[in-house]
């Protein structure tokens, strides 16, 4: 087994050849595309994935150390998840902190003053090239204006806030599932526990799987 010093330890892109593709479906803001993938071996094998335009999450801390969470219904698990202010990454480019800024005013009407990087992950290598970008947000107040009209699902969503333990014993103890809350929580747990969270990334720090205009 291989030792890696922790502080060189990190991803590698690749980008191995790939023989054909198709794209069977197109939706309205992700498609399915199949790659005749090239192996190390010399072989072929085919991978089917979700092509995605990448998201971002908003970990919004108040002042008595609880989190912005909305209880959302997500069809394809046929749950209603306990989440994290979130949304897709609409325009090719878009700055991820102006993503935030707007999914953080649009489902939680809450603005921040202190933005900073907690995680960049994938969701689902295996399956999905989405890759999303987690914040954490704090010096939250009400946002002006008025609220911004929800429709379908985003409806019936139920606004609340939360103590940051709460929702590491409830992700700790398998009652919360969603991606972004449960990496948001232990990462701000971690950075807690670690170099502090003023140690933490800058909100513009580079984003190599979604690159943006600095």
């Amino acid at each position: 087994m291989t030792e890696h010093p922790r502080d060189i330890l990190a991803d590698s892109a690749q980008n191995w050849p790939v023989a054909a593709t198709t794209t069977p479906f197109t939706g309205n803001k992700t498609s399915v595309r199949a790659d005749d993938v090239m192996m190390p071996d010399g072989s072929t094998a085919r991978r089917d994935y979700q092509v995605h335009p990448g998201s971002v999450a908003v970990l919004a801390l108040d002042e008595r150390d609880r989190v912005v969470v909305i209880e959302q219904y997500r069809h394809p698990v046929r749950h209603k998840l306990w989440e994290i202010p979130a949304g897709l990454l609409d325009v090719p480019g878009e700055n991820p902190l102006h993503a935030a800024q707007r999914e953080l005013y649009e489902e939680a009407h809450t603005k921040a003053e202190d933005w900073r990087v907690l995680a960049d992950v994938y969701t689902s290598p295996g399956g999905s090239d989405e890759a999303v970008r987690v914040f954490l947000a704090r010096e939250l107040s009400q946002a002006e204006g008025e609220r911004f009209e929800v429709v379908a699902e985003e409806a019936d969503m139920r606004l609340d806030r939360v103590p940051v333990q709460d929702l590491v014993r409830g992700v700790l103890a398998g009652r919360l599932h969603n991606t972004c809350l449960a990496v948001g929580v232990l990462a701000l747990q971690a950075a807690r526990a670690g170099d502090g969270v003023d140690a933490l990334r800058p909100a513009d720090a580079p984003w190599p799987a979604r690159p943006f205009p600095a």
